[in-house]
């Protein structure tokens, strides 16, 4: 099952889409998941809820009433994390990997599993010093050219630096003409993203507060930004681990979603076997 907003579920996992994409990102994560409460308790059933971001035809633009930030974004989540009677697993890609981070750090207690797919916390580059300069410098001038291609109005421009960047060169050309418009429609949001995401004022040293078990995935052939934060975070967060997932880039919930898929239904399912092992 997959919605955008529920107000309970019995398992809720809570899963954050990339910049540029929506809820569908996630329909084969409702698919396995689906598959995943037949092997697990009687009562269990496992439910998706896939918020959108800022941005999304369901949401609408930012208001523009302060300075976006990744809080406001994460917002959204923090609210259905509230109404949920139990804990949620929390799953996210790419920028819904930082806003993740975002929500589970406001909200550390409401959460059984966390897992992240290149997340974009493109602030812990700064905060890096030496170790990730030319990673940062990389972000800071792809954020720039797409800024550039908005402010100016070449909005086509924007999304197509924008998506070769993370999905590899040609990968725009590629797109059926209805999800370039799509694209098209979305990116005057991606600055925003950017912004959110190298601004966060989040230290480091915060990220030891989630004694959260947690999955980090990264592609073989991931962009060395997000390459950099999925190796680093795990060396943050007391009780996560990384695996990369084999001839994968950052797209991998897209193009290899079976693989990513399969790995996310293992760790919860693992995360719910040993709390329900605890509690015994």
């Amino acid at each position: 099952m997959i919605t955008l907003n529920d107000e309970y579920a019995d398992a809720p996992v809570i899963a954050l889409h990339c910049s540029g994409a929506g809820a569908n990102q996630w329909r084969s994560l409702g698919e396995t998941l689906d598959a995943l409460d037949v092997l697990a308790t009687p009562k269990t059933r496992y439910t998706l809820i896939a918020p959108e971001h800022y941005g999304c035809d369901s949401v609408g633009p930012w208001s523009g009433e302060h300075a976006f930030t990744l809080a406001d974004e994460a917002a959204r989540t923090v609210e259905i994390m509230d109404r949920q009677r139990g804990k949620v697993h929390l799953v996210g890609h790419s920028y819904g990997g930082g806003v993740a981070l975002r929500a589970a750090l406001e909200r550390p207690h409401g959460i059984a599993s966390i897992t992240l797919y290149e997340p974009s916390a493109f602030h812990l580059l700064e905060r890096m010093g030496t170790r990730g300069a030319a990673e940062f410098a990389e972000i800071l001038a792809i954020a720039a050219r797409t800024a550039e291609g908005v402010v100016a109005g070449d909005l086509r421009g924007a999304a197509s630096s924008f998506v070769d960047y993370w999905s590899g060169q040609g990968a725009w050309s590629a797109l059926r003409p209805s999800v370039q418009a799509m694209l098209t429609r979305w990116v005057p949001k991606a600055p925003l993203d950017f912004r959110a995401l190298i601004h966060e004022p989040t230290p480091m040293s915060a990220y030891a507060k989630l004694r959260i078990p947690t999955l980090v995935m990264r592609g073989e052939h991931a962009p060395a930004p997000t390459r950099l934060i999925a190796e680093t975070l795990p060396e943050l967060m007391p009780a996560a681990q990384l695996i990369v997932v084999p001839d994968a880039g950052h797209m991998g919930p897209l193009t290899h979603a079976q693989t990513v898929n399969a790995a996310i239904a293992r760790h919860i399912a693992q995360c719910d076997a040993r709390a329900a092992c605890l509690s015994e």
